[in-house]
């Protein structure tokens, strides 16, 4: 089995999100990104999450919420990449597209654009 520890995917993770282009973070506002080993049981091949109000439908009455939250999934995608015969540069690519992917969600992209996109 692919192996990568907790904190290695963390790393990442990290180095994903610090290759989105600075005008593009400027703009990101109130939102979380954490790395969880598994996602839900309902959802066993969930590789990320985006869970809160895309910037595109957030009003006057968007104040003193809590962060949006983009939840990047280990088990699934280390599983996904092995499957697919890939190894630690898979993982990297893997985990690029799906914080990309999460991120676009928090600008109000949706799935069937990002699918159209390359980032399904």
């Amino acid at each position: 089995m692919l192996e990568m520890t907790r904190e290695d995917f963390e790393v990442l993770v990290a180095e994903a999100l610090d290759r989105i282009p600075p005008e593009l973070t400027r703009l990101m506002d109130n939102v979380a990104v954490f790395v969880e080993d598994e996602p839900p049981a309902e959802d066993p091949e969930l590789l990320g999450l985006y869970e809160g109000t895309p910037l595109t439908e957030r009003g006057e009455w968007y104040a003193g919420v809590l962060p949006d939250r983009i939840t990047i999934y280990r088990g699934p995608t280390l599983r996904m990449v092995e499957s697919e015969g890939g190894d630690r540069e898979g993982v990297v690519a893997e985990v690029e597209v799906t914080v990309v992917h999460e991120i676009a969600h928090h600008f109000g992209i949706d799935d069937e654009r990002l699918h159209a996109l390359g980032y399904g």
